[in-house]
C-alpha cells in the first residue's frame, strides 16, 4: 500500500491545498503522538508491575526462610513445616532470578524502542511544526514590509533592507518547510515499526521467560516434591476435618454435659448433687474480701474503713492455699496450711451469701472468701480441712499423698492444666523451701507431676548412699539425722580415711541452688530445663539464701561437707551418679542427676541437684568424671582373676613401703632432742653412713655399713619404732586373692 507524502517541490509555494494538506498531516502526528504516550504508560505499567513481582517474589522467599528462626511456642526445633518452607524458599529463588531476567528484557526490547519513538521521532515533529510557524509568520511579515515600499527614489537604501530581509525570511521559510515535510513524510515509515517493536519485544521476552522457567521449574525433582507436598497436605486436611468433627461433638457433649453448671444456683427441677466432702486438692474462682484501713490520730490506731471483694483463682498445692488473678503469671502464697491450727469454717455476712473463712492462728489472720453456692462453700470447707488434718506437710509426721480424685466444675482437670509449667514450677513456696508444680501438669510435660523443687539440702540419705531427693514435700528440720549414724568426730575419722584411700581427691566451694524430681536419668536438656526452672522460681519469689558446702570428689564417693564444722551433709554414691553437666552460658552452674531406688520400690528415681561455684564448672565436672573412671577401673581391677595384676599389685606394696619408711624418718626427726650450745656440729650421736650424708635407717644398712668401714656405730634405740622392726619382705609377701563377688 502506497504511504501518502508532502511534496517537497510545493514547500515554497506553499500554497493553500498545500496547507490544507499540511493540516492532515499535521492531525496525524499530533494523534500518533497521544496513542504512542498511552502505549508508552501501558508498558511503563507493565514494567513496574514486573520489577514489583521480582520483589514481592524475594520478600516471599526471604519471610519463608524466615520461618526457622520464629520462636513459635508449640512448634518443635526440628519440624517438617521449617525444612519443606526452606525448600520452597530455594524454588522461589530460581523463579525470582528468571523474573528478574524478565525485567531487563522488557527494558531493552519493550521501553527502550518505544521511548526512542516518543522523545526522538515524535518530539522532533513538534518542535519543527513550532519552527515551521515560526518561519512562516516571520516571512509573512518580511512580504508585507516589502509590498509597502514606496515608489519615492530617496527610499533605495529602504527598499535594499527589505528585500535582503525578504531573502533571509523566504530560504528560512524554504529549509524549514522541507525539513518539517520530510520528518512528516519520515513519520509515517516510522509508525509501522515503532508501535510494533515493542510489541514483538514483550513476546519474545515472555517467550523466553517461558522457556527458562520450563527448564528452571519444569524439573522431575520438583514435580515429585509438589506431589508429595500436595499429598501431605491433603493428608492433614483430611485429619483436620475429622478433628473438626470430633470437636463439634465433644462441643455437643460438654454443653449437655455443663447444662446444670450454668446455673449458679441449682435449679428446683435438677436433681440434688451432693457436695464431695473426700476432696484433698480443689481448684475455682472465689471471692476474697479485701479491707481498706485509715491511720486514725490518737490512740484509735488503725481502723477499717472500707471493704471490697476480688474475684480471684484459688488452688491447693502441696498443703498451700494459692492465689491468682487473671494477669499474674503465676500464684502467690495465701495461707500455709500446715500452720498449727488452722480451720476452715463458714461465716455470715451482713451483705453476701456462701461465705467462708479460714483461721490462722499462728499467723493471725483470718481470710474471708465467698464461693458461688452452698454446695462449692461446702467442698471447699472440707477440702481445706481435710488437708490440714491428713494432707501436706505435717510436722514431725510423713507427708502422705492422697490420690486424685475428679472435683466440681470449678476444680476440674482442665482448670488446674490451665496453668504452664513455668507457672506452676514456681507458683508459691512453702515455709521450709519448696516449691511445688501443679498437680496435674499437661502430658507434654517432661517432668514428673508433684514434684516438688527443694531449696534446701537434704539431710538423711538412703542406705545406699544416694540422696533422698523424691520425697514429696520439703524435709523437717527439727528431725535431722546424721546421714552415717555417727557424732561429728567419728564422721571427720570416716571422711579422712575415706580421703586417705582414694587414689583421686579434689575439694571446691559450692552453694547449693535447688533439686526436684526429672524422669529420666541423663540429657544435656533435660539438665538445663532443670536449672531454668529452679532459677526462674529462684527469682520469682525473690530467694536469695543458699547454702554453701564444701564438695569433696573423690573416687570412693562425693560428699557436701559443712565447712563451719566439717560435719558430713549428704553423700552420693559414685555408682549412683547417672549424668552431669555444666550450663552452657553461665560457667558457674553445674548440676548432676542421681538415682535412688527406695526400699520395697520396683522402679528408681531420678533427681537432679544444682549448684552454683566461684570457679569454671567445667573443672568440677572433669573431676567428677576423672573420679568416676577411677571407680570403674577399681571395680574392673577388683573383679579381674586370680594372677592377672600380680605385678601391679606387687609395684603398689612396694610404693607402699617406701612412703611408710619415709613417714618414719619424718617422725624419727622430730623426736630427736636438740643439741646442747656449742655441740651443734658434734653430729657422733647420730647413726651415719661412713661418708656422712645419710642416716642409718634399718638394722640391715647399719650391718652393710659396719661390714663397710670395720667400724662400730652407735646403736639406734633411740631412732626405732616397733614398725621399723618389721622386715621388708613381709610387707612385700603378696598372696594370690581370691576372686572378690560381683
Amino acid at each position: 500500500m502506497a504511504i501518502e507524502k508532502l511534496h517537497l517541490e510545493d514547500a515554497l509555494e506553499d500554497s493553500p491545498q498545500t496547507r490544507s494538506l499540511l493540516s492532515v498531516f499535521e492531525k496525524d502526528a499530533m494523534t500518533l503522538k497521544k496513542y504512542t504516550t498511552g502505549l508508552h504508560n501501558c508498558c511503563q505499567r507493565i514494567m513496574k508491575a514486573q520489577n514489583e513481582l521480582c520483589a514481592a517474589t524475594q520478600s516471599l522467599s526471604q519471610h519463608l526462610r524466615d520461618f526457622e528462626i520464629q520462636k513459635f511456642p508449640l512448634e518443635s526445633d526440628d519440624s517438617v513445616l521449617s525444612s519443606t518452607l526452606k525448600q520452597f524458599s530455594s524454588y522461589l529463588d530460581d523463579v525470582s532470578s528468571i523474573q528478574q531476567v524478565l525485567s531487563a528484557q522488557f527494558s531493552e526490547t519493550m521501553m527502550y524502542p518505544l521511548s526512542r519513538f516518543l522523545q526522538a521521532d515524535l518530539e522532533e515533529v513538534t518542535t519543527l511544526c513550532e519552527m515551521f510557524q515560526l518561519a512562516s509568520n516571520e516571512h509573512d511579515s518580511a512580504m508585507n514590509r516589502y509590498m509597502r515600499l514606496p515608489k519615492k527614489k530617496d527610499s533605495e537604501r529602504h527598499r535594499q533592507e527589505c528585500s535582503e530581509e525578504l531573502y533571509l525570511m523566504r530560504k528560512k521559510f524554504h529549509q524549514t518547510s522541507l525539513h518539517y515535510y520530510s520528518s512528516l513524510n519520515a513519520l509515517q515509515y516510522k509508525r509501522k515499526c515503532s508501535l510494533l517493536e515493542p510489541i514483538m519485544g514483550y513476546l519474545h521476552a515472555q517467550r523466553a521467560f517461558f522457556q527458562m522457567g520450563q527448564d528452571a521449574v519444569g524439573k522431575k525433582e520438583i514435580e515429585d516434591f509438589l506431589n508429595n507436598i500436595s499429598t501431605s497436605v491433603q493428608g492433614v486436611q483430611q485429619e483436620m476435618k475429622t478433628e473438626t468433627k470430633k470437636t463439634v461433638e465433644l462441643i455437643d457433649t460438654l454443653e449437655q454435659q455443663s447444662a446444670h453448671l450454668y446455673h449458679a444456683e441449682p435449679m428446683v427441677d435438677m436433681p440434688y448433687i451432693p457436695p464431695n466432702t473426700n476432696l484433698t486438692q480443689k481448684a475455682g474462682y472465689l471471692f476474697v474480701r479485701r479491707g481498706k484501713h485509715i491511720q486514725m490520730p490518737g490512740p484509735i490506731g488503725k481502723q477499717l474503713i472500707a471493704t471490697k471483694w476480688e474475684r480471684c483463682f484459688f488452688f491447693t498445692v502441696g498443703g498451700n492455699l494459692m492465689s491468682q488473678s487473671r494477669d499474674q503469671l503465676a500464684g502467690s502464697l495465701v495461707l500455709d496450711l500446715n500452720e498449727p491450727g488452722v480451720l476452715a469454717e463458714p461465716h455470715e455476712s451482713d451483705d453476701r451469701r456462701f461465705v467462708f473463712q479460714v483461721l490462722s492462728p499462728k499467723s493471725k489472720r483470718n481470710i474471708v472468701l465467698q464461693a458461688e453456692n452452698e454446695r462449692e462453700k461446702d467442698e471447699w470447707i472440707c477440702t481445706l480441712n481435710n488437708i490440714v488434718r491428713e494432707s501436706g506437710y505435717v510436722k514431725d509426721k510423713n507427708p502422705q499423698v492422697k490420690p486424685k480424685e475428679r472435683t466440681s466444675s470449678t476444680s476440674s482437670a482442665s482448670k488446674q492444666g490451665s496453668i504452664s509449667p513455668d507457672q506452676s514450677s514456681s507458683s508459691s513456696m512453702t515455709s521450709t523451701g519448696a516449691v511445688p508444680k501443679t498437680p496435674a501438669p499437661t502430658p507434654s510435660s517432661s517432668f514428673v507431676a508433684d514434684a516438688p523443687i527443694q531449696f534446701d539440702l537434704l539431710s538423711p540419705t538412703s542406705q545406699n548412699g544416694g540422696v533422698m531427693s523424691s520425697l514429696p514435700g520439703p524435709p523437717n528440720p527439727e528431725a535431722r539425722i546424721n546421714p552415717f549414724d555417727q557424732s561429728a568426730n567419728e564422721v571427720l575419722d570416716s571422711l579422712d580415711s575415706a580421703i586417705d584411700n582414694a587414689t583421686f581427691v579434689e575439694s571446691f566451694v559450692v552453694r547449693f541452688l535447688g533439686s526436684m524430681e526429672v524422669p529420666t536419668d541423663r540429657g544435656e536438656k533435660l539438665v538445663q530445663e532443670t536449672m531454668r526452672q529452679i532459677m526462674a522460681a529462684r527469682a520469682i519469689h525473690n530467694v536469695f539464701k543458699m547454702t554453701e558446702s564444701r564438695l569433696v570428689v573423690s573416687s570412693e564417693c562425693m560428699r557436701l561437707i559443712d565447712p563451719s564444722n566439717n560435719t558430713v551433709r549428704t553423700q552420693f554414691a559414685l555408682a549412683d551418679i547417672s549424668f552431669w553437666a555444666a550450663h552452657p552460658e553461665n560457667t558457674r552452674l553445674f548440676a548432676f542427676i542421681t538415682r535412688t531406688k527406695p526400699p520395697g520400690a520396683t522402679q528408681s528415681t531420678f533427681s537432679c541437684h544444682v549448684f552454683e561455684c566461684n570457679i569454671s564448672a567445667e573443672e568440677i565436672c572433669l573431676a567428677i568424671g576423672t573420679a568416676t573412671k577411677l571407680a570403674f577401673q577399681a571395680l574392673m581391677q577388683r573383679k579381674l582373676p586370680p594372677g592377672v595384676g600380680k605385678e601391679k599389685k606387687v609395684m603398689e606394696k612396694i610404693q607402699h613401703v617406701k612412703t611408710r619408711e619415709k613417714n618414719i624418718l619424718l617422725q624419727n626427726i622430730q623426736q630427736l632432742e636438740d643439741a646442747p650450745e656449742g655441740e651443734e656440729d658434734n653430729l657422733h650421736n647420730l647413726p651415719l653412713s661412713p661418708d656422712g650424708k645419710y642416716l642409718v635407717l634399718t638394722a640391715t644398712d647399719e650391718s652393710e655399713d659396719l661390714a663397710e668401714s670395720g667400724d662400730l656405730a652407735q646403736p639406734m634405740e633411740n631412732l626405732t619404732v616397733e614398725s621399723m622392726q618389721q622386715p621388708i619382705s613381709d610387707d612385700l609377701d603378696i598372696e594370690e586373692e581370691p576372686e572378690s563377688e560381683a
